[in-house]
């Protein structure tokens, strides 16, 4: 009888069946974590109207993702530290990293909780908010905000649970809040009749529900490395290497979100309507960046082990292979969002002009998702060899920097909707072909395959 190790080791068997065991429950956990934020959405389109849309979505969700991500980002170097002080068997290292890392979340969330107080308006202005969606916008930013202990106290913790190897728990958890969330904007925006406050007010609740629950789970490890409140605090060294870790992926979040806010920048010059459709396309486009995401980190656990177990021909044959499973996904999504992109966007409002502009933004991009595909594999597949800085250069500069420089240079001259939208399929061509040659270059070099 194969041991739990043995069952979870991917370096051997039918290379596509183990990228698709891992894919689907990573894809199951994004696609609970987007529906969280899809809700909101949803209610608010239907029951308030399209500027509650846009005040729920739009330059507000910007600013939360400029926050949130950077911290979140920040906080994979407490992940990777716990779990490297696990599998070695360092429980007193564990414990302070869990005591920490609580106190790090629980520090940025005050210190984000007060900046987005103060600096909800000037931000929003920056961003060139419609006046006649500023006022829900702000207000919508301020209660969330409230919520942003919570919030990252959450991500943190289900961090600290998969570094121990339970990943089940944050994913129940996380469908836990999903549902709390449900109820409470039915109650608040539907029955209260609350509009954005109502959503906003829901979702920071729920929230504070998934914290409770996470925190929970941490006071329940055993005895040597169990979150005790009262231990809660910095440990000069830990903090350090964390924050060693964790300060690049923090930055790269914090360089897509400064170009995304860029982009809605533009986006919001438009007026209410093109940002109530771009709201919408976001959460539908979701789709494909679910399924995406979930293979990039699928072949990275794939590469890591297998590159570590010297398996070089079945590296380069998991790329391969998890490139076409990514393409074919891809496709398939091309054929569920196309057809069906007036019912889709019906979902979210039953303005006539917001479904015409979102079916233009759908036609226009969907069938360019193709070009982004080597991107995240090919990344992927470099972190899982140790390769980190690179990529990191690679999509900072093709990505962030090209759609930066786009925007500033190109807009301005053709001033449409569509060619701020032109911005991803270019960098995602010229970005994809720069990993194309470095990653054929790296194998070669290293000799792998």
């Amino acid at each position: 009888m194969k041991t739990k190790a043995q069952k979870n080791n991917i370096t051997e068997g039918v290379i596509w069946k183990q990228l698709l065991f891992f894919f689907f429950p990573l894809l199951f956990g994004t696609f609970f974590q987007q529906l969280y934020n899809t809700v909101d959405a949803v209610v608010v389109g239907q029951f308030v109207g399209k500027e509650a849309l846009a005040e729920v979505g739009g330059a507000s969700a910007m600013v939360i993702n400029i926050f949130v991500g950077f911290f979140v980002g920040v906080s994979t170097g407490a992940t990777v530290t716990i779990s490297q002080f696990f599998g070695g068997g360092r429980m007193r290292e564990v414990r302070d990293a869990v005591h920490t890392a609580m106190a790090l979340s629980i520090t940025a969330g005050m210190a984000i909780m007060i900046i987005g107080l103060v600096g909800a308006p000037a931000v929003l202005s920056m961003m060139n908010t419609p006046a006649e969606t500023m006022e829900g916008s702000v207000l919508y930013l301020r209660i969330y905000f409230c919520g942003m202990v919570a919030n990252l106290i959450y991500n943190v913790g289900a961090g600290i649970l998969r570094a121990i190897g339970d990943s089940r728990k944050p994913l129940y958890f996380l469908i836990a809040s999903c549902l709390v969330n449900v109820a409470l904007d039915l109650l608040l925006v539907v029955a209260a009749d609350m509009g954005v406050a109502g959503v906003a007010l829901a979702t920071i609740l729920s929230q504070l529900f998934s914290a409770v629950l996470v925190l929970a789970a941490l006071m329940k490890f055993p005895e040597e490395y169990c979150l005790n409140v009262r231990e809660i605090r910095f440990h000069g060294w830990v903090f350090r290497r964390i924050v060693a870790i964790g300060i690049p992926a923090g930055f790269q979040s914090l360089m897509y979100s400064l170009s995304n806010a860029l982009i809605q920048t533009n986006v919001n010059s438009f007026g209410t309507s093109t940002v109530a459709a771009w709201t919408a396309y976001s959460k539908i486009d979701a789709l494909f960046w679910m399924m995406v995401s979930s293979f990039g980190i699928a072949i990275t656990t794939f590469v890591g082990q297998n590159y570590g177990a010297g398996l070089y021909m079945r590296v380069r044959k998991g790329v391969r292979q998890c490139l076409l499973l990514t393409a074919a996904f891809t496709l398939f999504i091309n054929l569920i969002i196309i057809p069906f992109g007036e019912i889709l966007f019906r979902l979210f409002t039953r303005d006539g002009e917001v479904v015409s502009i979102g079916i233009m933004m759908m036609r226009f991009l969907v069938p360019t998702f193709m070009t982004y595909i080597c991107i995240e594999i090919f990344s992927g597949a470099l972190r899982g060899m140790g390769d980190t800085l690179v990529p990191t250069l690679i999509t900072g500069g093709g990505i962030c920097g090209l759609r930066v420089l786009w925007l500033l240079v190109a807009v301005p001259r053709w001033n449409h909707m569509k060619t701020v939208m032109l911005s991803y399929p270019i960098t995602w061509v010229i970005t994809s072909v720069l990993f194309v040659v470095y990653y054929s270059w790296y194998m070669k070099r290293h000799k792998i395959g």
